[in-house]
């Protein structure tokens, strides 16, 4: 390929993008940063938990916190990082639960936060009057600008009907499922979502997972029935022996509405699963967004795009289903990441404990190959997954795993069942050469510290390349993760703007060059455990003090060269804006 001749735009880190609504500015000097990293602790990372003196110190309310007689209790719920009021700068909405009649109340009942960042290393509780402060069990989340007016808004999703919180302004979110069509019947338990443009007309469409079909009417109590059993010890039941639903998709008209296209896409033709992670891919790079969903106690599933509005669950034949040796898994979180650096999307998936953790490495003929083993990932069995994600933590220019974890069941620490019910979080460092080293040991309190964790989102709150990560505690507070380890490594960070496609740029796949190498990934909405990460896309680049060049396919089949130049700031590149290259 080779570019033809045309406009080039890049737009650095201090530079007002021309007809962009806000600037995208960099971040402080790292002698002035509120979290200095510090040559004190060893590369690749010593992670901190600052939420305390950052301002993040809502309550995770789950069902009672002594014990957990329902499923419900014991899913927790996802976090966001996104920029909701377009100054630059990333802000954090973390979702909660409530309680059960009969438990014991709270003072204040709980909500969902919303946390506003306000550039010196804290955060701002601005819930009150957001329209975000909406009881109920809250799941998932999904960002996404479904009606392309420059603002990100909110899909929630809920035990109960889901939300879709339409960005008005001025910090305030209103809530359109309803007439908008995406609020579900109110009987199916939502969890993971996706924005995806999956018929690449410019217009976000909507993926929602479903886990159970709950009545907490008829369901059975701890020890009732055979799957209300773990290990000899009674506790609550499911998810098999509860009955199942199917995901859901809905195709955004472009008129105020979306069209429930569940059936006619064939996303019902795969039943029997009980559904969390949503995780957009283009696994076979043609072009057409497909949607990996990671199952508990069932296989997992990859919708591959048929380019016809319908889908084909390919993941058995695509070995994508199973574990290492042919069995299902209980899989909770995804993440999907070119972890080898050889151009194509791989998946991670964790797992239920007692198990290990999955990695299906890309073959780039619409298989993959489990690869857990060999890649030294068979570890931490004894670890019960969530939230986990691709994420370069010293910007060496290769993928390492972040992963968080918690058990479901308070009685293993009571009972003595070979796990603790509060565990720490896990760091794979990726060393270069297809395998992974567990540095968790040496990474700092705010990876060993043991908490009962699920959503997890990642993202660059301070612009200055350094990735950070919330965590989502059930019945605790949040964690949020701050890496204090320096580097001498180079990064940059690409935020898209599209024109004919979304205007989030989701879908499309980006390759930064630089040194002799190429780094690929994908904008994607959703993803890790029932969350949603920042929407730019993070790039360690190593010692390679330049970039050559950024190509960019967006969903609209257009692909562009934009120009390089220095790296360690952010730049946002708009579609139609750089160097057409002829294929």
């Amino acid at each position: 390929m080779r570019p033809r001749c045309s406009a080039i735009a890049v737009f650095m880190g201090l530079a007002l993008v021309a007809d962009a609504q806000v600037p995208v500015k960099a971040g402080p000097p790292m002698e002035s940063h509120p979290y200095p990293a510090s040559t004190a602790h060893a590369a690749p990372a010593w992670f901190v938990n600052v939420a305390p003196q950052a301002g993040l110190t809502m309550q995770n309310v789950n069902g009672d916190t002594r014990t957990k007689t329902y499923i419900i209790e014991t899913t927790g719920s996802g976090v966001a990082i996104l920029d909701y009021d377009r100054d630059g700068w990333r802000d954090i909405f973390i979702l909660n639960g409530t309680t059960l009649d009969g438990e014991p109340k709270p003072a204040t009942p709980p909500t969902s936060h919303l946390y506003h960042n306000n550039h010196d290393g804290t955060f701002t509780d601005v819930t009150a009057g957001s329209g975000l402060d909406k009881p109920g069990w809250a799941q998932g989340v999904c960002v996404g600008d479904y009606d392309n007016d420059g603002a990100e808004d909110l899909y929630v999703t809920y035990y109960g009907k889901n939300r879709l919180y339409h960005n008005e302004g001025h910090g305030h979110f209103k809530d359109v499922a309803e007439q908008e069509g995406v609020a579900g019947d109110g009987t199916t338990w939502g969890t993971g979502c996706s924005f995806v443009d999956y018929d690449r007309d410019g217009k976000l469409d909507l993926m929602v997972a479903n886990y159970v079909q709950f009545d907490i009417k008829t369901i059975p109590k701890p020890g009732e029935g055979l799957m209300c059993v773990w290990k000899g010890v009674p506790v609550m039941c499911g998810p098999r022996g509860l009955p199942f639903t199917t995901n859901l998709l809905y195709h955004n008209a472009g008129d105020g509405e979306f069209a429930d296209v569940t059936s006619a896409s064939g996303i019902t033709k795969t039943n029997g699963h009980y559904c969390f992670s949503v995780s957009t891919l283009d696994y076979n790079r043609d072009g057409w967004p497909d949607i990996y969903v990671a199952c508990d106690s069932t296989p997992s599933i990859l919708y591959r795009n048929n380019k016809d509005g319908t889908f084909t669950d390919v993941a058995p034949d695509a070995a994508a289903a199973y574990s290492d040796d042919g069995g299902e898994q209980a899989g909770m979180g995804s993440t999907i990441g070119d972890y080898d650096n050889d151009g194509w999307p791989d998946i991670f998936k964790t797992n239920f404990s007692d198990d290990t953790s999955s990695l299906y490495h890309n073959n780039k003929d619409g298989t993959f190959t489990s690869s857990i083993f060999d890649a030294d990932l068979g570890l931490n069995t004894q670890y019960l997954g969530w939230g986990a994600m691709f994420v370069d933590v010293d910007n060496d220019g290769w993928a390492d795993i972040l992963a968080v974890n918690g058990h479901v069941y308070p009685e293993v620490d009571t009972a003595h069942l070979g796990a603790t019910y509060r565990e720490p979080r896990i760091l794979y460092w990726n060393q270069g050469n297809g395998k992974f080293k567990d540095v968790s040991g040496r990474s700092g309190p705010g990876i060993e510290e043991p908490m009962s964790s699920r959503g997890l989102a990642v993202g660059d709150f301070w612009n200055d390349g350094r990735m950070s990560a919330v965590v989502n505690d059930i019945d605790d507070k949040p964690l949020l993760l701050v890496n204090l380890a320096a580097n001498t490594n180079h990064w940059l960070g690409v935020a898209l703007q599209g024109a004919k496609s979304n205007r989030d740029g989701i879908g499309a796949r980006v390759t930064v060059s630089s040194g002799g190498h190429a780094w690929v990934q994908e904008v994607r909405s959703g993803s890790s455990y029932i969350s949603n990460n920042d929407l730019r896309l993070h790039f360690g680049l190593g010692n390679n003090a330049a970039v050559e060049h950024i190509d960019v396919l967006w969903p609209s089949g257009l692909e562009e060269r934009f120009e390089g130049g220095s790296p360690d700031r952010h730049v946002r590149l708009v579609e139609g804006r750089g160097v057409v290259v002829e294929k």
